[in-house]
């Protein structure tokens, strides 16, 4: 098991919004924005401010760059470790992914890596594989073609090339936050309190530096420039040119976003659910809900393509909704029409047609693609509901695993002790009562109600900011996805630190408070502006600096000798096509280390891989040698790797531990004291994993053991059986 240690040593159908309605909108943001100089402000005030922003900006990216690939040096020392260690170092399907970074650092030729990748025939034994389309890899070839192509190798190793550009993606992130903030607010101070938030809540709003390889750390930075762009894009008096320009860096982000992550079909989703929103409470126009689904839909569609054409995406349930969404809305035409109540009624049924034709829709195209490749994600679902089997053992994998479980209460008490849950959950309720006031509003008619719109307390609800309206839903979307499934806090708790530091910086909401207490003036309102997020860095300065430079001085080391151990005998005394069998993240790690076969692994969107991943690991449960031997034989495996921190599992509680997941798939009782469903029987045979270290006939006649150490036990796998040897059933 890895450890560390401390070192020893060293426009559309509605009309567009009406000139009284824009010049509020833009009266709630006179300062100073990034793209006001563009829009003809150039003052020497306005240039000097604008750049100073700028400046901050870029400043906190590379602060947050140099603090991260500073602490992912001090935990590992990954300076002076050898190269199998900083390999092992990528854990679990962060070493597979890097794997093929170093693959393609190790071919011939650039065009040769990339066929190779095309007709794989080394992650699964037994198959050969497009890797480009199975899995979203296209981040390690275009950074091995750019390390191969620029003149750097010379002095910067292959590992740290690619670590840096991951550590240079968290810079994006945070300018892309500290952008939004800005925008959002009219004040860069807001940005620069965004990225002070992020970094002092690193724990909540990033794992980069102990996961460097994982797909999340490559999408969310895109993910973040994306909200940044169509918060710009839905700001008003744009003109044509400067829409056509971010309607195309909304298109780049969201390519790119979706080209690093398997999972970004379930992320739109909640995006366009939330652009549903808007557009039912006439929150945005025609042409600004069309625009931003069709940017949806062509960086999916780019993606199809540039991963030949997996059916994963072409079945999603976010390409049925917006197909369902753009249809319904298309032959709804008077939707926004007649009394409140009617409106609402049309609204309902609305939403009910959208529901069932994407429900149709995706039914239809699963069909015809045969696809199964998500079926996992939806059982997961189903069971985290309650409203499926909670046997079933794939979904049972994520269920026990803590990380897609419900968000822990800590997770609020550390947000609190940076002051960043309070101005947060305060502006949240403020923009939403705001925003509720702006929705009942817009279901008025339009023509009936002049008198009352050019009164101020209305004016400003329906003045309310399309942009502000966006990351108000994003927040809260997402805020309640990272609420039911822990995993996704990152997309959530970083656009949290933009949201809370508008709510410090922003005038609105000054404003009305400042209007409450009765003591609203221009000077005493740009004073509180600016001296609020002021004190409260000075604060953050003074509580956690000491902490950080703590944090920084804290010396650890990499310390595996295990690991190192099994990687060095496999590299050294096992074939170079030798096939094994194993958990998935060993497995992964496998791969990097020797290059060997493996039987499975952890990319687990495809049916056929994740039927094959609960064959091999029958070597924890309780079933025959003959029996196992057969699923290893079936699938090419010539060793087989078993782990003592899985065959005795203490981390998870009882129900939880692989060994009893596989046990109630099986059918069989659990080990240990405890309840048992009455329909479970005890099996005939031992355990296998513990069983095979007696070493008695009927497991010397199949397996040899050829390696151990205190934490792995390598057996190989005879060629040859008895003849009462057979395969069990189930697809292999």
């Amino acid at each position: 098991m890895t450890v560390v240690r401390q070192r020893k040593g060293s426009k559309g159908k509605e009309p567009p919004p009406s000139a009284e309605l824009q010049a509020q909108q833009s009266s709630c943001c006179s300062d100073h924005h990034p793209h006001q100089t563009l829009q003809g402000d150039w003052s020497w005030g306005a240039i000097l401010w604008t750049s100073v922003g700028w400046s901050v900006s870029v400043g906190l990216g590379l602060l947050c760059c140099i603090y991260m690939a500073t602490l992912h040096e001090n935990d590992l020392w990954f300076s002076n470790i050898k190269e199998m260690e900083r390999e092992i170092s990528f854990r679990t399907e962060c070493g597979l992914y890097y794997s093929y970074y170093k693959q393609m650092l190790q071919a011939p030729s650039i065009q040769e890596g990339i066929s190779d990748l095309i007709h794989d025939n080394l992650t699964e034994s037994k198959r050969t594989i497009n890797l480009l389309q199975r899995m979203n890899i296209y981040q390690e070839v275009f950074l091995s073609v750019l390390y191969r192509l620029l003149p750097i190798q010379s002095y910067l190793e292959p590992v740290y090339f690619y670590i840096y550009t991951v550590f240079s993606l968290q810079a994006v992130y945070v300018i892309a936050l500290y952008l939004t903030a800005w925008l959002l607010s009219g004040s860069w101070l807001a940005g620069t309190l965004s990225g002070v938030w992020y970094l002092l809540n690193r724990v909540d709003t990033t794992r980069v530096e102990f996961t460097i390889s994982l797909r999340e750390n490559w999408s969310l930075p895109f993910l973040a420039l994306q909200v940044t762009a169509i918060t710009c894009y839905l700001r008003p008096q744009l003109s044509v040119l400067q829409q056509k320009v971010l309607v195309w860096l909304m298109y780049v982000t969201t390519f790119c976003f979706c080209l690093t992550w398997q999972f970004n079909q379930f992320i739109l989703l909640v995006q366009a659910l939330i652009i549903y929103t808007l557009d039912c409470g006439d929150l945005l126009t025609s042409t600004q809900v069309t625009t931003m689904y069709l940017v949806q839909v062509c960086g999916l569609l780019s993606v199809w393509l540039l991963q030949f054409c997996n059916s994963m995406i072409l079945g999603s349930l976010v390409l049925s909704f917006i197909v369902a969404a753009l249809f319904i809305r298309h032959c709804q035409s008077g939707l926004k029409t007649g009394s409140p109540l009617v409106r609402l009624a049309k609204l309902l049924l609305h939403s009910a047609m959208v529901l069932l034709l994407t429900v149709t829709i995706n039914h239809l195209a699963k069909k015809a693609l045969q696809l199964r490749s998500d079926e996992h994600i939806f059982k997961f679902i189903k069971s985290k509901l309650a409203l499926g089997p909670t046997r079933d053992f794939d979904a049972s994998l994520y269920l026990c695993e803590e990380a897609f479980g419900l968000l822990p209460l800590d997770t609020l008490e550390r947000l609190g002790g940076t002051l960043l849950l309070y101005p947060y959950v305060l502006t949240l309720l403020l923009l939403s009562a705001m925003l509720a006031a702006a929705a009942v509003h817009n279901l008025r008619p339009k023509g009936c109600s002049a008198e009352e719109r050019k009164g101020g307390g209305e004016g400003r609800a329906v003045a309310f900011r399309p942009d502000v309206a966006y990351n108000l839903l994003h927040t809260l979307f997402y805020g309640l996805l990272a609420f039911s499934t822990m995993r996704m806090k990152y997309i959530w708790t970083g656009h949290m630190c933009a949201v809370a530091a508008y709510g410090v910086c922003g005038k609105e909401l000054w404003t009305l408070l400042l209007d409450t207490l009765r003591c609203n003036s221009k000077v005493l309102l740009r004073l509180v502006r600016y001296a609020v997020p002021l004190l409260v860095m000075g604060c953050l300065y003074y509580k956690f600096w000491p902490k950080l430079m703590e944090e920084l001085s804290e010396l650890r080391e990499f310390f595996d000798p295990d690991t190192v151990e099994l990687m060095t005998w496999i590299s050294t005394k096992t074939p170079k096509r030798a096939v094994f069998a194993g958990s998935m993240q060993l497995l992964a790690g496998i791969k990097l280390c020797t290059g060997r076969v493996l039987t499975n692994h952890p990319h687990y969107e495809d049916k056929d891989l994740r039927e094959r991943t609960k064959q091999v690991y029958q070597v924890y449960a309780r079933r025959s040698p003959e029996e196992v031997h057969g699923i290893l034989r079936a699938i090419g495996a010539d060793y087989v790797v078993l782990e003592n921190s899985i065959c005795y599992e203490k981390r998870h509680s009882r129900g939880c531990r692989l060994r009893d997941l596989l046990d109630l798939a099986n059918g069989h009782i659990m080990d240990g004291p405890g309840e048992n469903d009455p329909d479970l029987v005890p099996s005939s045979h031992p355990r296998f994993c513990e069983a095979i270290k007696t070493e008695t006939d009927a497991y010397g006649a199949l397996f040899t053991r050829t390696f151990q150490n205190k934490t792995f036990h390598v057996y190989r796998v005879k060629k040859k059986s008895k003849k009462s040897s057979k395969g069990p059933s189930g697809t292999l």
